[in-house]
């Protein structure tokens, strides 16, 4: 009897144990990416959209492009890494920190000049000379040491000859997100974000925008890369060929972004 009940109990513990590792074997793992705060509505709505279509959840942390690749750098457990521009996924692959041919363009971002929906200032008609009226005590941007999108706005206030006019009115948020909010709160009375921020749920309600001219600025290329010490690089390259598809395409459209 002991013998029956021990070959019982073997044979339910192998059963079990055979069990768990089919489980573990056809549940997906989670993809951890790290992105640009202008993606934070667009990548958000397409990783939602990926994850009914898949069942892979993708975990989404968002900062400013310079600021992520120096985590990158420093071991933060990241699969991939979405950037508002193509410089720092060519430092990171130059690095040995991500896998060179998996390197792609995924859109254009595009600035504007972001003031709050109650403003008095005729953006449409003044542009960028709507920043020397006296009421503008302070203007955010990101900064431009880690965001691709705050060196595209001093560029753009070079170029319109009005940055030695207003520098000393200058606020840096960390990112576009961060701009946008010193906007928000009062602190500043206008902010240069990415279209995709202004374009967001809830934001229409919030601001009104003037979209600078493209010439005012070099092209903000976003690129995104599949990270070396990813330990789900296949998942992590099957996510960025989901990216390039025509339904992940028209989220971006939706959000401003100019497709390359």
């Amino acid at each position: 009897m002991r013998s029956y009940c021990g070959a019982l109990l073997a044979a339910s513990v192998l059963i079990s144990t055979i069990s768990g590792s089919a489980q573990e074997k056809t549940t997906p793992p989670e993809l951890v990416v790290a992105a640009a705060a202008d993606l934070s509505a667009a990548l958000k709505e397409v990783s939602d959209g990926y994850e009914k279509k898949t069942g892979v959840k993708v975990k989404l942390s968002f900062g400013a492009s310079g600021a992520l690749t120096q985590q990158i750098q420093n071991g933060a457990p990241f699969d991939l890494f979405f950037s508002a521009d193509m410089d720092y996924p060519r430092q990171l692959i130059a690095a040995g920190d991500a896998e060179g041919a998996s390197l792609y363009q995924y859109a254009v971002g595009r600035l504007v000049l972001w003031v709050p929906a109650d403003s008095p200032l005729d953006l449409q008609r003044l542009g960028m000379n709507a920043l020397l009226d006296p009421s503008v005590k302070k203007i955010a941007i990101a900064n431009p040491q880690h965001a691709p999108y705050g060196r595209a706005a001093v560029a753009a206030l070079k170029h319109a000859g009005v940055y030695d006019r207003i520098a000393d009115r200058l606020v840096q948020g960390e990112n576009v997100a961060q701009a946008a909010q010193f906007v928000e709160s009062g602190n500043a009375q206008a902010g240069f974000v990415a279209l995709a921020y202004a374009l967001a749920p809830g934001m229409g309600g919030k601001g009104k925008y003037w979209e600078v001219p493209a010439e005012f600025y070099p092209p903000l290329a976003q690129g995104v890369v599949v990270l070396s010490h990813s330990q789900h690089k296949k998942e992590a390259a099957q996510f960025l060929e989901y990216i390039k598809t025509k339904e992940a395409a028209e989220v971006l459209r939706k959000y401003g972004f100019t497709l390359p």
